[in-house]
């Protein structure tokens, strides 16, 4: 039988859509100058899918597949069975990415650790020898008792070994050093990152092995490879933080078995990662006295709520067109909120730069910091601080009313524990009975918000 010849595509390096012929411009995405030639060999197409399924499937209707209920897998680390939704599900694919030296391989190796005392665990490593991530496993104090190593790059070989292992856990560190055969492209192209992790998916599937992979991120922050990526996995979570600070973030954008934006915090040390149990601890500052421009939070972080601190600075500026500067926040909202605090509050800021930055490298993407925004910049404009013990939430909206925002009694209990005695809230958040130990001052417009906290 001849050999199929190989065809040549094109792949989009953004998105992963295949043209048959070059053009300046992506037609699914619109970038330019992102199709990459590449060349395949013709294969059949995997049947099944990345489920794994069989290759005889028939028609069945939904009210008679019984859901197998699966008792989910402990880590070991507290807060990342909580990123996870309360632990690993077998059969299931993770994409873990983050900045390099953030700290995803300590982490993966520390969680390794745990797990090797009741299951087998392979951690394949594409990037570092064993000897390396032997250095690594002492200097964190594992022993490394029951973790197997194995450092190879081609997908086909790799699971011929593990065929032999049998791991119940398998980390692959990283995606984007693997290669299949079957394709002539370098390792870490679209088309390679894509078919190897296809396989992995399979694999996972068949044998109800939970698989990590690491992926790379971009110089914007997003995991570098083909989109089609995120949509393959189960789980996807980003490894978040400052490199010259000791705290780390993990947030779920994806889970299939979980909630989404879930968040796990972590403090790097000399020892690797360890867990923080209650993170508006560190998230606040805990000034002796009250500082202008500041201001407590209370966010919500998938099924967690957290008192966060927001800090404004308002300073005249020399510039014809001021700065906004914004650190944890979406920088269009400020500027949004900054015209509705000047027309319906009666501010203009137009001679002035103002920066806001959430502490502790939290980003914060919902609206309920609308209204601790615009309290913390009109603090620091007009050198007025506010209590320590006053906590804010609330949506802002462009006609000038505050808004309520999801789950707002749990925020409140919340601020308690911590020691918060008032709150200024939408009124829709304002609980009829109340909440021992807080007075709840409770605002339906901007105006209304802007009194109570003068």
């Amino acid at each position: 039988m001849a050999t199929p010849k190989p065809r040549t595509a094109y792949v989009c390096n953004a998105c992963g859509a295949r043209h048959p012929k070059w053009a300046g411009q992506c037609a699914d995405c619109g970038v330019w100058n992102s199709l990459t030639e590449v060349t395949e060999p013709r294969r059949p197409v995997l049947r099944g899918g990345y489920t794994g399924a069989a290759d005889t499937a028939r028609i069945e209707m939904l009210a008679a597949v019984s859901p197998e209920e699966r008792s989910r897998i402990q880590s070991g680390i507290g807060e990342l069975d909580r990123v996870l939704g309360g632990g690993l599900v077998a059969g299931s694919v993770v994409l873990l990415g983050g900045d390099p030296g953030i700290g995803k391989s300590t982490l993966l190796l520390q969680a390794c650790a745990a797990l090797a005392v009741d299951f087998p665990v392979l951690y394949i490593s594409g990037e570092e020898s064993p000897q390396q991530i032997g250095l690594r496993a002492r200097r964190l104090g594992l022993t490394g008792d029951g973790i197997q190593l194995l450092a190879e790059t081609c997908v086909e070989r790799i699971l011929e070994q593990v065929a032999a292992a049998h791991p119940r856990i398998m980390v692959v560190d990283s995606i984007q050093t693997l290669f299949t055969e079957t394709l002539q492209s370098a390792p870490g192209s679209v088309s390679q990152v894509r078919d190897a992790a296809a396989q992995l998916v399979r694999f996972a599937k068949q044998q109800d092995t939970v698989v990590f992979l690491v992926g790379h991120v971009t110089k914007d922050g997003s995991l570098a490879g083909p989109r089609v990526l995120e949509h393959m996995v189960d789980t996807v979570l980003y490894f978040e933080g400052e490199h010259g600070g000791p705290f780390r973030i993990v947030r779920s954008i994806k889970n299939r078995f979980g909630a989404v934006n879930e968040l796990g915090v972590f403090a790097m040390g000399e020892q690797g990662l360890r867990e923080v149990k209650n993170p508006s601890a560190i998230f606040l500052s805990r000034h002796d006295q009250p500082v202008p421009g500041s201001v407590v939070m209370v966010t919500r972080e998938g099924t967690r709520p957290l008192l966060v601190e927001v800090q404004a600075l308002v300073d005249e500026s020399p510039l014809a067109n001021p700065r906004r500067v914004a650190l944890g926040l979406d920088q269009n909202r400020l500027s949004m909120l900054l015209a509705v605090l000047h027309r319906h509050g009666g501010i203009g800021l137009f001679n002035q730069d103002v920066y806001v930055n959430v502490v502790g490298g939290v980003r914060i993407a919902e609206t309920a910091a609308d209204l601790p925004v615009i309290m913390a910049v009109l603090s620091s404009y007009r050198d007025r601080p506010l209590p320590l013990d006053l906590a804010v939430f609330g949506e802002i909206g462009l006609s000038g009313e505050v808004r309520p925002v999801p789950n707002g009694a749990d925020r409140l209990r919340e601020a308690v524990k911590h020691g918060i005695r008032r709150a200024i809230v939408p009124k829709g958040n304002a609980p009829k009975e109340g909440v021992e130990g807080l007075e709840i001052i409770a605002a339906r417009t901007l105006g209304e918000a802007l009194d109570a906290a003068t």
